[in-house]
């Protein structure tokens, strides 16, 4: 049930914030004639609130559990949907996504993970993983809920209609699920140093392994943020034309699901780490076949939206393995505010990156940091081979 929950509140949670200026921006910018560019950086705006805030969201729900968290995210999310759709100019409306930055770094992935490994322990792999598959449906089921809310009352009238949702719906299934108290958790040594007298060398190689997991998280964040944005532009460019373009992009969401829907079936036979592995291998791959001119563009999207699909699943599994269930919300926090700064200002770089260099420049750009990627989980491997090999 608490996954199921929380799953829910993903899809809304996802579907009302990122996925939302997709379908309401054209509309947002014929009615009140502001800059388009203006009214979807409000995402940006968004993300980069949620990065400031998610490592004290993480620390409080390491101390005291993720129903309060998560319910108050669900309060922010009416609260910034209704002022934006009550802005009367752009600041306002911006300021509203203030709001619904604070609701995303209170409720989204990161702090569901930290409230799934508080409740479940070492144990929570597995929900962790299922809550990424309800995730992966937001776009699949809000691009048409918001497109069919949009005809009937406007973009105002759909905000509207997701603040109730968040209020009436996902607050108090919040409330509900994650009621009873978040027992205690007991942490596995750091995997480096596990049965180390040093503790300080302990804690300094703690804190270079956070880093480097951190730098390799924030690059897959960033790589997939720029292809997710640009997609049908890349496409386009390989000569697919417009609806072609389109379809093939229908095509990211249900290989986001499929990538998640394996590890959920066969992610248990393995440590974390290969989780990883495979996800910035797949991304290298698919953007290797976008920029080789290769025909087979379906098959470049599918391999490269299960990578990233699954990158969401190392990101909320790998550091449970690594480093503990009780300092994991805490840690959590920690790695998702590099992450969410790169993954708000990267689409930014790629449109700058695109338009000074060209298409094929910036698909070269993204190859080139995939590969740096792949070389930084080798890295990772030798540091931490010993803990991984053993499971």
């Amino acid at each position: 049930m608490v996954v199921t929950v929380l799953g829910i509140g993903q899809i809304f949670g996802w579907g009302s914030s990122f996925y939302l200026p997709a379908v309401l921006a054209p509309a947002i910018v014929v009615d009140t004639e502001w800059s388009f560019g203006w009214v979807v950086g409000g995402t940006s705006v968004g993300l980069l609130v949620a990065a400031l805030v998610s490592p004290p969201v993480g620390a409080f729900i390491a101390r005291r559990g993720g129903r309060a968290v998560l319910a108050a995210g669900s309060v922010f999310f009416a609260g910034g949907l209704t002022l934006m759709a009550l802005a009367p100019n752009l600041p306002a409306f911006l300021g509203a996504w203030i709001i619904v930055g604070l609701a995303m770094g209170a409720s989204l992935y990161d702090a569901a993970f930290a409230a799934l490994a508080r409740l479940y322990g070492r144990e929570a792999r597995a929900p962790i993983t299922a809550l990424t598959l309800f995730g992966g449906f937001a776009s699949t089921l809000c691009w048409p809920l918001s497109a069919y809310l949009l005809a009937r009352f406007g973009w105002r009238g759909t905000c509207l209609t997701y603040a109730a949702i968040h209020l009436c719906a996902v607050l108090p299934l919040h409330l509900l699920a994650l009621r009873a108290p978040a027992p205690p958790v007991v942490a596995p040594a750091f995997c480096e140093d596990d049965g180390a007298a040093d503790a300080g060398r302990a804690r300094g190689g703690e804190s270079l392994l956070v880093a480097l997991l951190a730098l390799i998280l924030s690059l897959a964040a960033g790589i997939g943020s720029i292809v997710i944005v640009h997609l049908l532009i890349i496409l386009q460019w390989r000569g697919a034309d417009p609806a072609h373009a389109i379809f093939l992009g229908t095509l990211f969401g249900p290989a986001q699901v499929a990538g998640r829907l394996f590890e959920s079936l066969f992610g248990r036979r393995y440590h974390p780490f290969w989780t990883l592995v495979a996800s910035c291998v797949l991304m290298l791959v698919g953007l290797a076949l976008l920029g080789s001119g290769s025909s087979f563009l379906a098959v470049a999207i599918v391999v490269y939206a299960a990578g990233y699909g699954v990158s969401w699943i190392a990101r909320g599994t790998l550091p449970l393995a690594l480093f503990g269930a009780r300092r994991y919300a805490a840690l959590v926090g920690r790695l998702a505010t590099p992450s969410l700064v790169v993954q708000a200002l990267a689409p930014i770089a790629g449109a700058f990156l695109i338009e000074r260099a060209g298409i094929g420049a910036a698909v070269a750009t993204l190859g080139a940091l995939a590969l740096v990627n792949v070389a930084l989980i080798g890295v990772l491997w030798r540091r931490c081979r010993d803990a991984i090999g053993s499971r």
